[in-house]
């Protein structure tokens, strides 16, 4: 499952289309042919070619409409689709059927955070990092963080996020939003260490380019243009046609 777009950062955590109730009240026939369906639909989906998802998410829900793992699918090229309010339909049938699903409520915290009901993706973040059984809570805590930040609780916030770091110290999310946050207080030197460890993990293009968008902020704000400058131009040749490549092409031409 993608990570996806939310108040212009690509890093907010959603899940992973694993195993769940892979089968629901239907026959055994329509249960096989809804997986196939399914296993069809996730590589176009992978492959950025959601209008081909949808269509063979909602031919496998014709087989095995109680299938958690498909109403999941169907909220995640729904998403990828543009639509939230459907995306939030199904990944909420989808706890319906099996309520434990945590990467589906980990999903269903990120769609409330674009909804910017920040109230209520705590409450679902706050689900997952109370269960035991969740095995990867430094997720939940950095979409839990974002909300606190967001609501002006940034010292929660950080401890959320210090918290997340203290699981999983590679997470790289957790650290940008961490960046974001040391900024945001005008402790620049520190985010600038946050953000060149990001880099140094390679995370891939398209999030290198946002941090060195980021990273040329901090720079501007210290009046050092020169280094602004070239982390923008580095921003640009990461990823172009990304939404920060494009950002960082207008804020270079402001720049010169």
């Amino acid at each position: 499952m993608r990570r996806f777009t939310a108040l212009g950062m690509a890093w907010l955590a959603t899940g992973l289309l694993g195993c769940a109730t892979l089968t629901g009240t239907t026959s055994l026939d329509n249960a096989r042919k809804a997986s196939s369906r399914l296993e069809v639909g996730t590589d176009h989906l992978t492959n950025g070619r959601s209008a081909l998802a949808l269509r063979e998410f909602l031919a496998a829900e014709q087989f095995d409409p109680k299938n958690a793992r498909v109403q999941y699918a169907l909220a995640d090229a729904y998403l990828a689709r543009g639509k939230r309010a459907e995306a939030q339909l199904h990944v909420r049938r989808a706890l319906e059927i099996f309520p434990d699903y945590h990467d589906a409520r980990l999903f269903l915290s990120a769609l409330l955070l674009l909804d910017k009901r920040y109230a209520d993706a705590i409450a679902e973040c706050d689900r997952l990092i109370d269960d035991p059984t969740f095995a990867s809570p430094w997720r939940a805590l950095t979409n839990r963080a974002w909300a606190e930040y967001k609501l002006g609780r940034k010292k929660e916030a950080r401890e959320s996020l210090e918290f997340a770091r203290e699981y999983e110290r590679s997470y790289w999310p957790a650290t940008l939003a961490l960046a974001i946050l040391e900024g945001d207080a005008g402790r620049r030197p520190e985010a600038i260490r946050l953000y060149k460890e990001i880099i140094a993990q390679g995370p891939g293009a398209a999030v290198e380019s946002e941090v060195n968008y980021r990273l040329a902020e901090v720079y501007v704000a210290l009046g050092k243009r020169r280094e602004a400058m070239g982390h923008l131009t580095t921003s640009v040749a990461r990823a172009p046609e990304s939404p920060w490549g494009k950002k960082s092409q207008e804020y270079l031409k402001r720049l010169h």
